[in-house]
This record gives structure tokens, sequence and C-alpha cells, in this order.
């Protein structure tokens, strides 16, 4: 990886209205570094299309093969990750912050001495926004994206979306991925949405050590990689929303990540709980404030496609975006610039150059092409 020790240049993918509303803390613009030849797509074993090596299908057993059933082994990953992050640690690129404590439903605690809401820290669940992290949408935007996915109720998510001509951002999980290759397949070959991370098996990624986090992204990442023709995802949104200085650097330095969170939370994930925090009357009255409310800040609402009720509260939210004039964009192309790290959406070809150079410009018609289905064995 020597390209990693390469002349740093400071990042410059635009993102729309990084700070969230009310933001307590903000890091400086220059902390962050990213390099402009970043080989995140040497990181996986799938090649560029024409390497003459034939995939196996998505859903088959032996595309499946390879892949850990749960949580990651630290002692099992690729060499070529784990060179990768102690290049970067060595490098100074991954913050020494602590790791977390914490269980379901409570947010992170560091050691004495680390406030959450400090430059060392930052933590997202506490609200704290690292700039070039996306928490807003364009003035009068309506980010479409949904978590948790693929899930038995994603079907009819799916085909609402497609119904409406509508595109949106699937943060799936890897896990899920391997469960249900067929939505998987839905989403991304027949509705060309947008395909990105949200970890492995769903943590609270602050508790992990840095090859915890490693694995849970980066095995995500390849099992995305080799179902989509080869597309290096280019956002991750944290379980839970729980990352922070250090959880960030490595999903950035290592993987070429872009942090998604949200502005606005509806807790639909919960309308399946036996005690739900809302119900779907709240959430509708929820969504009905935002949507009928002012748009000088774009909103990316936090939904899921977990359950029926979720996905049913979206579909009835869907009407006030249309009636009251919100543009809809997947969050993935909300800044117009590639969903991917070397494609720039889901039918559009695969240019390895692509990765970390913001000058290469949008395909043309005749450039694009059409994502292959699943079913078929495919050569890359």
């Amino acid at each position: 990886m020597s390209c990693l020790t390469a002349v740093l240049l400071l990042a410059t993918s635009a993102v729309y209205a990084t700070v969230a509303p009310t933001p307590e803390v903000t890091l400086p613009l220059n902390k962050w570094y990213h390099e402009y030849d970043h080989p995140v797509h040497t990181l996986f074993k799938r090649g560029a299309v024409g390497d003459a090596i034939s995939y196996s299908a998505v859903g088959t057993p032996e595309w499946a093969t390879g892949f850990p059933p749960g949580v990651p082994d630290t002692a099992s990953l690729p060499q070529a990750w784990v060179d990768a992050l102690n290049a970067a640690v060595k490098a100074g690129k991954i913050p020494d912050t602590p790791v977390s404590t914490g269980s379901n439903g409570m947010n992170p605690v560091y050691p004495t001495g680390y406030d959450p809401m400090s430059q060392t820290v930052c933590s997202s669940t506490y609200k704290c926004v690292i700039p070039g992290d996306l928490w807003n949408a364009p003035a009068g935007v309506v980010g479409l994206s949904f978590d948790d996915g693929p899930q038995p109720a994603s079907p009819q998510l799916y085909q609402f979306l497609a119904n409406n001509s509508e595109h949106a951002t699937h943060f799936f999980i890897g896990t899920n991925i391997l469960e249900y290759p067929d939505m998987f397949t839905t989403a991304f070959a027949t509705n060309h949405d947008d395909i990105a991370v949200h970890t492995w098996t769903h943590p609270y990624m602050t508790t992990k050590t840095n090859l915890e986090v490693l694995g849970e992204l980066g095995w995500t990442m390849e099992l995305i990689q080799n179902s989509t023709g080869g597309r290096v995802p280019k956002y991750w949104r944290p379980p839970y929303g729980d990352s922070d200085t250090r959880v960030r650097a490595v999903a950035k330095e290592v993987f070429g990540l872009i942090t998604v969170i949200w502005n606005q939370d509806t807790d639909d994930w919960s309308l399946s709980e036996p005690h739900p925090a809302v119900s779907p009357e709240e959430i509708q009255q929820q969504m009905t404030q935002w949507l009928t409310g002012p748009k000088d800040t774009g909103l990316i609402i936090l939904e899921h496609e977990l359950s029926d009720q979720s996905v049913k509260a979206f579909m009835d939210a869907y009407p006030l975006m249309v009636s009251n004039g919100w543009k809809r964009i997947s969050v993935a192309q909300l800044d117009a610039s590639p969903a991917y790290q070397n494609s720039w959406n889901s039918t559009s070809q695969v240019n390895p150059a692509m990765v970390g150079n913001p000058t290469i410009q949008p395909p043309t018609l005749s450039d694009t092409s059409t994502a292959k289905p699943s079913g078929t064995s495919e050569t890359g």
C-alpha cells in the first residue's frame, strides 16, 4: 500500500449543508485530509470490467462463500485491510479516541476526561458535527434513504418507489444482504437505487476497536462491491447514528467512506416493537410538521425498511412531499457527485480512475449500461 504514504491533499468532496440545525460543536474545516488517488478499489477482490474473471451470481452458495455468518472475526480480516489501517494509524490519520461503552437505547459513555462534544471525540450521537459529514439536504430537497434492509417488508417499499419513479439510498446491513439476496437485487438491478453501507451486524460502532470497525465496514463493502458489478460504496450510515472522530476516520481514511447522519428522526423503527416509542399517527403528525414547514434547510429523515409499519409510515407521508413541492433525491446523489466511489450510479460504467478524483465528469447517455440482474454469472 505504498500510495498510502503519498502526499495528502485537503478533501475536496463537496457536500451540502454539513452542519445540523443546532450543533453545539464543529471541528475545523482543515482537520481532515484524504489522498487524491485513494487506493480503496484495490482493497477488494473484484476487478474492473474486463478482468476475465467469472463471479458467482448473487444469491448462489458460491456467492456467499467466504463471508462471515455473524460478527466478523478480527483474526480473519483480509491482510490488505489491516495493512491499510496500520498505515493510516502510523500516518497519524486515525485519532486515538478511546472506545466507548454503552448498551441498547443508551448513549455511548466515554472514559473520564473525554467529553463527547469535544473536538477530540465529537460524537455524532451527541450532535457534534464533523465537517464533511452529511446531515442536511439542500433547501427544498428531501433526501430519500432507508436503513436496515433488505427485510421481508422491503418489496412493498421497492414497488412503491418504482411506481412513483423515485430513487433512494438503501443503507444495507451485510448479513441481511446474505439472507435476502433477491430483495437486494431488486433494489439495485431492477429499481437502480443506490446501495450504501450500514455495517455487517448493526452494532454501536464507537464501542468497537479499530479492527472490529474494519470488519464491520469492510465485509459490507466487499459484499456490495462483489454484487453490483464492482461498484465501491461511497456512503455509510452508523447504526444508531453512533460515530466519532476515530470511527469516522477509519471509514474515511481506510475505505474512502463519507458518513451520513440525519436531521429528523421519526422513530419508525419502534413501530414493530412490543412497546413502540411512537404511534403511526404521531409519525404522521411529525411528517406533516416537517413537510409543510420552511424549506430553507432540506430534510434527511431517518426512515427504515424494517417492518410493514415503518414502510407504511413513509408511503403515508409521501403525498405530502409531492403536494408541498419538495424535490426528492436519493441521499447518495444530493451533491450531484457520484453515488459510488468508482461509478456515477447503479447503471453507469465502473471506472476505477474515479476513486478520489473529483475531475471526472458525469457520463453521457451513451456511457451508461444496464446493471446486470441476479441469476447469471458475471465476468468483471
